[in-house]
Parts: structure tokens; C-alpha cells; sequence
């Protein structure tokens, strides 16, 4: 049974949470590799520089879109194929656990389900714009007697 109470702030955490990670994770990208380092990693495994830039828009767009709570579902969603993306292009040929060189696919798939459960569990307390864009509101399951 769902504490119906509680259950607001907790997807209120993880919504934090996981934006707060994007957030780091491109700043990583940015202040770290630089926005051109990244696109030379990124054409070195075979994918298109530019696609860089894309993705490093794409984790602060969305890591502030989740931290202010706007259409969180449908951003966390959103940000599954950057971390897709990672998995199969750099981590899955390293193995399953993180700590393995070069890291391996663990985190990610953390990650990935952790995106998803927040996309289930609803946008939690304190958004800024719940439920869907353009006018949509998500369906409530009701428990059966």
C-alpha cells in the first residue's frame, strides 16, 4: 500500500535527486572536459561531434526542468535515451559493474529505472507545472474492492 501522505515527497526526492545529477553530470561535460573535449570523445567513438552540444543542452534542459518540477514525468522520460545513449556507446563493452575500467553499465541502468519510476510515481510535491503538457492530465489508477 502506497502512502498516500508521504508519497508526494518522496517522488518530490527523487525528482530532486536525479535532476541534481543531470546537473552534475553536464557540468562534468562543461567545466571538466569543455563542450569541445566532449565532442572530440564523442566523434572518437563514431558518434557525430555535434551531437555533443545536443546532449549537453539536453541534461541541463532537462536536470532544471526536473529540480522546478516542470512536466517532470514527461521529462524524466525524456532523459532515458542520453542514458541509453551512454550505455551502449561507452559503458555496455566494459562490463556490469561501475568500478570496472572505464566504467561499466551498472550506474546507468540504476539511472535509467530510477528515470522510469519517477515517470510512474507522478511529479511529487512542490512542481512548478504537473501533469502533462498540453492540457493532458495523466490517468489515476483506483484500487478495486
Amino acid at each position: 500500500m502506497i502512502d498516500t501522505k508521504t508519497a508526494p515527497y518522496a517522488a518530490l526526492l527523487l525528482r530532486l535527486t536525479l535532476g541534481v545529477l543531470f546537473l552534475a553530470h553536464a557540468s562534468l561535460k562543461i567545466f571538466v572536459f569543455t563542450p569541445e573535449g566532449t565532442a572530440q570523445f564523442f566523434g572518437s567513438i563514431g558518434l557525430p561531434p555535434a551531437l555533443a552540444y545536443v546532449t549537453i543542452a539536453w541534461e541541463v534542459l532537462g536536470a532544471v526542468a526536473m529540480i522546478l518540477g516542470v512536466w517532470p514525468r514527461l521529462v524524466a522520460l525524456a532523459m532515458v535515451p542520453v542514458l541509453l545513449g551512454a550505455l551502449f556507446t561507452v559503458h555496455l563493452a566494459n562490463g556490469f559493474f561501475f568500478s570496472n575500467p572505464n566504467g561499466g553499465w551498472e550506474y546507468l541502468a540504476f539511472w535509467i529505472a530510477a528515470q522510469v519510476a519517477l515517470a510512474l510515481t507522478g511529479d511529487g510535491a512542490l512542481a512548478l507545472k504537473p501533469g502533462l503538457p498540453f492540457g493532458k492530465t495523466p490517468r489515476v489508477a483506483t484500487q478495486g474492492a
